[in-house]
């Protein structure tokens, strides 16, 4: 085995009342060749994670643990839809921009959420929502 081909990254988890999140891939990794994102949040219950929408950017999310509402909103039409997930039924949903997006945990456990998007974070691409 070589090892100067194995890489070891840090990444740090950042953690709140609602949950945490962790960025698996960012980007900008060594022989990366992609412009995206891979994450992990999770929420406790009751909390919300989201409230936001993109200009640009369109995001894929599966819930792997617990339940979630995912809410949206469609920013130009204010058309509003609500999906129930479970990660026992698996879905993978493809959010594009200009559909707000935020998922509540209503259940009785943390829920975990794993999430890829197609383009590296640009906080100028990611305005806040009120849902």
């Amino acid at each position: 085995m070589n090892n100067n081909e194995i890489k070891l990254i840090p990444r740090k988890v950042i953690s709140d009342s609602r949950g945490y999140f962790l960025k698996v891939i960012d980007g900008n990794e060594e022989n990366n060749p992609f412009p995206c994102e891979v994450y992990i949040t999770s929420a406790k219950p009751g909390e919300s994670k989201g409230g936001h929408y993109h200009k640009i950017a369109n995001e894929w999310f599966t819930l792997i643990k617990g339940v979630a509402i995912l809410i949206l909103e469609d920013v130009m039409s204010k058309e509003k839809k609500q999906i129930k997930l479970n990660s026992l039924d698996s879905k993978t949903i493809l959010v594009p921009p200009y559909i707000a997006h935020s998922f509540l945990n209503n259940g009785n456990e943390d829920y975990l959420l794993l999430a890829y998007t197609d383009r590296k974070y640009d906080s100028s691409d990611t305005i806040v929502y009120k849902l």
